[in-house]
């Protein structure tokens, strides 16, 4: 979990490879409304959001009930949206990646995102609302690289 641009589906897809597990990048399950809504230039809503975050609170929920657990990127960004991910699975573990606003933006210099505009950082960063130290997951700072923090999040993980 995370803003934009610290690295989510790099790390994730990472990780599922390193644990043999699939892996689910949950911007692909966002609407075509919203979509259009971040590409321009606007924050989604909680409203906007709910839907989004049921769809894959279901998909992580439906996967354990398979057997078949698996890596999800989301930004996650509000204690209330992993609220609602956990509601439907209680044993969702959260690996947060957390970085300064500054270090991010000019990562975003470096990306083009289909419809995600650096412009919406700010709001992200508003938004978010970071681990906190009764919600079951681990912070990990963007100093890493990827292959690092796949190992930090495999090592804690094992914890």
């Amino acid at each position: 979990m995370g803003v934009q641009g610290c690295g989510k589906s790099t790390v994730g897809l990472a990780l599922a490879q390193a644990r043999g597990l699939r892996f689910l990048d949950g911007d692909d399950l966002h609407s075509v409304a919203a979509r259009t809504k971040m590409a321009s230039g606007h924050p989604l809503t909680d409203e906007d959001r709910l839907p989004w975050l049921t769809r894959i609170a279901e998909t992580i929920a439906d996967a354990a009930l398979l057997g078949d657990p698996l890596v999800v990127a989301c930004s996650a960004l509000k204690r209330s949206y992993r609220d609602l991910l956990r509601a439907f699975v209680p044993t969702l573990v959260f690996a947060e990646l957390y970085g300064s606003q500054e270090l991010i933006a000019e990562r975003l210099t470096h990306r083009n995102h289909e419809y995600m505009p650096p412009t919406l950082l700010d709001s992200q960063f508003a938004a978010l609302e970071p681990l906190a130290a009764d919600e079951a997951g681990l912070r990990f700072d963007l100093i890493h690289t990827p292959d690092e923090l796949v190992d930090l999040i495999h090592k804690g993980l094992a914890h």
